[in-house]
């Protein structure tokens, strides 16, 4: 998957297909907020990039979709090692889809998110 934002913060695509994605990130210090935890936005790339991972591969061709919103719940804070984003796709209509995403480290649940992305034709010449 070519995603330049993903690479940037560091995301590793594991899983993709079937209406669902994983997603891992390593923390490294670029992933910190001045408190010296992940940042937020961290987490919500995280979920918001394994939404669209998940809703892809189940679009027809010539269509592509856009986040419309998410609402993310943090749990608990993260200081370093190894984030799990696994998302699923919750309920998918012809213009609209709902998807949700859990983030974990060691099996503990970090934030949750419950997303909606709109369903669009591309036009023709980004095809």
């Amino acid at each position: 998957m070519d995603h330049p934002f993903a690479d940037l913060i560091g995301l590793t695509l594991d899983q993709q297909g079937g209406g669902s994605s994983t997603f891992s990130l390593s923390v490294d210090d670029r992933h910190l907020n001045p408190h010296g935890v992940v940042h937020g936005a961290v987490l919500y790339a995280m979920a918001d990039t394994g939404m669209g991972a998940a809703l892809y591969p189940t679009l027809d061709a010539g269509y592509a979709c856009a986040t419309i919103d998410i609402s993310i719940s943090y749990f608990r804070p993260v200081a370093g090692g190894q984030l799990l984003c696994e998302t699923v796709l919750d309920n998918k209509g012809r213009t609209i889809a709902h998807l949700i995403a859990r983030i974990t480290q060691n099996d503990k649940l970090v934030a949750q998110a419950s997303g909606n992305f709109a369903i669009m034709s591309t036009p023709p010449e980004r095809r």
